[in-house]
């Protein structure tokens, strides 16, 4: 008896997992305003920590089951119906060759898996065609940009012409992809210091939450329409100085965050310095650095570093910052921010098979500066950011969309202290201009450009990033940039 009962078990139990896989209810019941309350009963799988789905597209179109403009039912030339999947938070378009572009616009609408309600349909940003490919061994994957959209538990995607005149042309290996960031890999994770008291909920997994944000200090709303002054401070909490493991010895360094030594050490945080102690702490960075401002590591937003490709990839120097945003939502929590770089963190490694997460930092809405690729936060590591001109440089993301909204302000300083001391350490202005020569993409390959040093992602190549409100603001970013470096 005991035997039925357990080979029961494991059928219910192996069925409750296929379940979810597939589409349970028909399309007309999948509207945006219903809460599908036949695929809501269905039995589900736990969460997996950290895993990621692949869906096809299908070639044969399906009718969508949202609302759309007129003739456009048959305007979608690939589609991933409708159906209910295990529970993700964020999803982006893979294929197989990075030197293949996608001439199409992919939309895409998530299901919310605590309400059962479905999103809009989302436009999904493409990356350059090739971006990483190179830094990255010639192994990347095309790939679009990826979308955080909370804990989700169903989706529905489309490829559509770029225009009514247009003609659809596809990678070949086309499929969306689901990633769960999981939990953090490390405990007693960095807390943000500070959540705007008037941001929209967010639906974030993990068990990393900060503090109740309605005790936190500060005013910035960035959750949408813009931002208000910033009358809160940010602590100089944090760590204790990191040892790290130099890349060529394997011996440990007592570099102090760790930054001189190749590796990450084991703080959550870098404390923020004074100018004073930042030049004591970094006696071969230029003479105008400035103030090291605090930083989440890798360990404090819960980086597996099992994930990533061994070892680090440096170049000779750093010139200028190339500054990005995200192209996803403004309304996530700032304690959400730790799973929001895991999941990218997951998607760039394992969906576009680059060699690590691709920018170099990170900023979310709060101000809160995260390391991004690992290496060291003072070194010259090689990211994959900006399309021919990954090489001497450092990428610099900020998280949300700013093509309409205006970022906080939070935000905005923050790009500022960052660049000040980032590239104060290797003796640069951030008021100046620089030369760089081109791997390719929006300048041919060799040619000597020269940028600003502080660079918005659309100077180095054919794309709308940083966002047009973020963009406007580089220039008030160089110059308080410089101002901290004593300029």
């Amino acid at each position: 008896m005991r035997a039925n009962l357990a080979q029961s078990i494991g059928v219910a139990s192996a069925a409750a997992l296929l379940l979810p896989l597939a589409p349970l209810v028909p399309a007309a019941a999948l509207s945006p305003s219903a809460a599908a309350p036949s695929a809501r009963s269905a039995p589900s799988s736990p969460a997996v920590p950290g895993h990621t789905q692949s869906l096809s597209f299908d070639e044969s179109p399906k009718p969508s089951a949202g609302p759309r403009a007129p003739g456009e039912k048959d305007a979608a030339v690939r589609v991933v119906s409708a159906r209910t999947v295990r529970p993700y938070s964020l999803l982006g378009v893979v294929w197989d060759r990075a030197d293949q572009p996608l001439r199409g616009r992919v939309e895409v609408r998530a299901r919310d898996a605590d309400t059962g309600r479905w999103s809009e349909w989302q436009q999904l940003e493409a990356h350059a065609s090739g971006a990483g490919s190179a830094d990255e061994g010639g192994r990347a994957r095309g790939a679009t940009a990826p979308l955080w959209v909370g804990p989700s538990d169903g989706v529905e995607a489309r490829v559509l012409p770029e225009s009514a005149t247009a003609g659809v042309s596809l990678p070949g290996g086309l499929r969306l992809e689901l990633v769960d960031p999981g939990p953090g890999e490390q405990s007693g994770a960095a807390q943000p210091p500070g959540e705007p008291k008037t941001a929209e909920p967010d639906r974030g997994p993990g068990p990393d939450k900060a503090p109740d944000p309605e005790k936190a200090p500060g005013t910035d709303t960035g959750a949408g329409s813009g931002s208000a002054p910033d009358t809160g401070t940010e602590p100089a909490t944090g760590g204790e100085p990191q040892t790290g493991s130099d890349p060529q010895t394997g011996s440990e360094t007592g570099s102090g965050d760790g930054a001189m030594s190749g590796q990450n050490g084991t703080g959550a945080v870098l404390p923020e310095l004074t100018r004073e102690a930042t030049e004591t702490e970094y006696q071969t960075g230029g003479s105008f650095v400035g103030p090291r401002p605090r930083i989440v590591t890798r360990r404090g937003w819960g980086a597996n570093e099992k994930l990533r490709e061994p070892g680090h990839a440096y170049t000779k120097t750093v010139k200028a910052a190339f500054v990005h945003h995200t192209a996803m939502s403004n309304s996530y929590k700032c304690s959400k921010a730790p799973s929001i770089i895991r999941a990218m963190y997951r998607y760039h490694v394992k969906s576009s098979k680059w060699r690590d997460i691709g920018y170099n930092f990170l900023i979310d809405k709060c101000g809160t500066i995260y390391e991004g690729r690992s290496g060291g936060v003072a070194k010259a590591v090689r990211g994959a950011h900006t399309y021919g001109f990954n090489t001497d440089t450092t990428g610099i993301a900020v998280l949300g969309s700013f093509d309409k909204t205006k970022p906080p302000q939070r935000a905005v300083d923050a790009i500022a202290r960052l660049t000040a001391w980032k590239l104060g350490l290797f003796g640069v202005d951030p008021a100046g201009r620089t030369w760089l020569k081109s791997g390719g993409g929006k300048f041919k390959k060799g040619r000597k450009i020269r940028f600003h040093t502080v660079s918005g992602h659309k100077d180095g190549y054919v794309t709308e990033c940083p966002g047009a409100r973020l963009y406007g603001k580089l220039d008030s970013i160089r110059t308080a940039a410089a101002h901290l470096q004593g300029r």
